[in-house]
């Protein structure tokens, strides 16, 4: 750590592009994609919170302009959950474009399908303890 900057405990990592947080309302929106997850989310949230896996894992956090559905800051993993619009020509470009910013970030991104989370879960959080 640089003497010069001021420590921050892990829970108060803010990742999200300062000029670009409140213009998107970032704060407001993952906040209630917290409060309305998707079957998926909650699934894979049930086995990730509390630090179930040894980690601790934000759900619906702001990086640069964009909320991830999942995210282990300090190794920075990222985990998204993609439901069948995803498969969509403009969304998969989006998707792409968002992942290779996200990576030039630094960040690792794993992607599952929804319905690959509802019914492997067991072979999903295997996939991420791997990851870790």
């Amino acid at each position: 750590m640089n003497p010069t900057e001021p420590f921050l405990p892990q829970d108060k990592v803010f990742t999200a592009d300062k000029k670009q947080y409140g213009k998107l309302e970032l704060k407001a929106r993952a906040r209630g994609m917290r409060h309305e997850p998707t079957p998926a989310e909650a699934k894979l949230w049930e086995h990730l919170r509390g630090g179930q896996l040894g980690v601790k894992f934000r759900r619906q956090h702001s990086i640069d302009r964009y909320i991830a559905d999942f995210t282990y800051l300090s190794h920075k993993l990222i985990i998204e959950l993609d439901g069948n619009g995803h498969s969509e020509p403009d969304q998969a470009d989006y998707d792409r474009g968002r992942s290779a910013l996200l990576a030039e970030l630094g960040y690792r991104i794993l992607r599952f399908p929804n319905e690959q989370v509802l019914s492997q879960i067991e072979a999903i959080l295997a996939i991420i303890k791997a990851s870790l």
